[in-house]
């Protein structure tokens, strides 16, 4: 099985998220926290958040990219418990055994994305507001597509 974990290639989502993900949490795209949100809410760091931003299951805080990784099912486990409890927290679920429904389906959903990529494969979001809610469209990046110029921070020595 297959999930996805965040990874920074420089600091800029520290600079873009006003809570970065942390490097090497598990992830999943997270777009129903912006599922109430219109225009008016699309400015700054929470513009970014919506525009490209993965959901973190360590910090829930965000990311640009993840990577294609292999899961245990006692990992899943966990994170469906984790992702339960802060549904209740900061969403006000009624419990966490409701909750627990909805976050094995964002899980799920997340699984089948990662499911046909070879590990390490790159993955980014792009989310937009249409008439009907927030759109959502993924990309996949091979390993062998990745290109130096995607991930490397040139400079001079000087």
């Amino acid at each position: 099985m297959k999930l996805a974990r965040t990874i920074r290639f420089d600091e800029s989502d520290e600079n873009v998220f006003s809570r970065p993900a942390e490097p090497g949490e598990w992830a999943i795209p997270g777009g129903f926290e912006f599922s109430n949100w219109g225009e008016a809410d699309l400015v700054g760091k929470a513009r970014q958040a919506f525009a490209n931003g993965w959901l973190g299951l360590g910090s829930f805080g965000r990311s640009t990219f993840v990577a294609v990784a292999k899961i245990e099912q006692n990992e899943l486990d966990s994170l469906k418990n984790k992702l339960s409890e802060h549904f209740v927290r900061v969403y006000g679920a009624p419990s966490v055994e409701v909750a627990r429904e909805v976050a094995a389906g964002e899980i799920a959903f997340m699984t089948e994305l990662a499911e046909d990529h070879a590990p390490n494969t790159l993955l980014t979001v792009s989310r937009s507001l249409t008439e009907a809610g927030v759109s959502e469209a993924f990309r996949a990046i091979s390993p062998a597509e990745a290109d130096i110029d995607i991930v490397a921070v040139h400079g001079t020595l000087d």
